[in-house]
């Protein structure tokens, strides 16, 4: 049972009905016309080739948008397209996503010490020959958890700290490759909030045709996180693809 610093009574803890909404929201949002559930392709090409070249011989239900890789400084690396299907195999199929009951517990405080100046870490990837890509991490994140102080490393997706960790449900009860947790930082404040009842399955979790990262060491809890999203279900025995 996990305890110690969680904001059982704070404030800033999400009520029910404000996860339910989130949950809602979310459940809608992987089988929009551009969600997790209707990627079927993710193509790398040389830059000049065009949208309408790509979308050629697709069928109406499909939407084409760029896609770019850039690396820590911000340079673009690779250029591609992805093919979204609004009648996916996926969406037809597609049921619920498993998660645990919401619990206040979950939710901690924790302290956002930012780097003096650029930072790297290295992310290893799902689907990616072998190798590392560097991610930027704005800060340093340190909280306590049964007990435990971790010091992690949230990485900056378009303004956003989002934190990519593992803990050992993974595999049997969560999603095998670990879990994504968006993190709310105060304004004007070192404070962060760590809400494990939003922790959600990964976007590879929903197609082969995303690339996600996999957390590094220091992301991985000791504790098991009875909290947040466990595994998309599908129907008729459905496998992405």
């Amino acid at each position: 049972m996990v305890s110690h610093n969680s904001l059982k009574t704070s404030p800033h803890t999400s009520s029910r009905a404000e996860w339910e909404a989130w949950r809602a929201r979310r459940l809608a949002s992987v089988i929009s016309p551009t969600g997790n559930l209707a990627l079927i392709e993710t193509r790398w090409f040389p830059p000049e080739v065009t949208l309408e070249e790509a979308r050629a011989g697709q069928p109406t239900t499909v939407t084409v948008t760029k896609q770019e890789r850039r690396d820590f400084d911000g340079n673009i690396v690779a250029q591609g397209i992805r093919l979204w299907d609004s009648n996916s195999e996926a969406i037809r199929s597609f049921e619920t996503i498993d998660s645990y009951p919401f619990d206040p517990a979950w939710a901690f405080e924790a302290t956002f010490t930012p780097h003096p100046e650029s930072h790297a870490v290295p992310f290893e990837y799902v689907r990616e020959t072998p190798g590392l890509r560097n991610l930027a991490v704005p800060g340093e994140i340190k909280v306590t958890i049964d007990g435990l102080e971790y010091s992690l490393d949230a990485f900056d997706d378009d303004g956003t700290l989002l934190l990519v960790f593992a803990d050992p449900t993974n595999g049997h009860e969560t999603y095998p490759a670990g879990r994504f947790l968006v993190l709310p930082k105060e304004e004007n404040s070192n404070r962060v909030i760590i809400d494990f009842n939003r922790a959600y399955v990964p976007p590879c979790g929903f197609s082969i045709a995303y690339n996600c990262p996999l957390p590094p060491r220091q992301n991985r809890l000791k504790v098991p996180v009875h909290a947040g999203e466990k595994n998309p279900i599908f129907r008729n025995n459905f496998e992405i693809h």
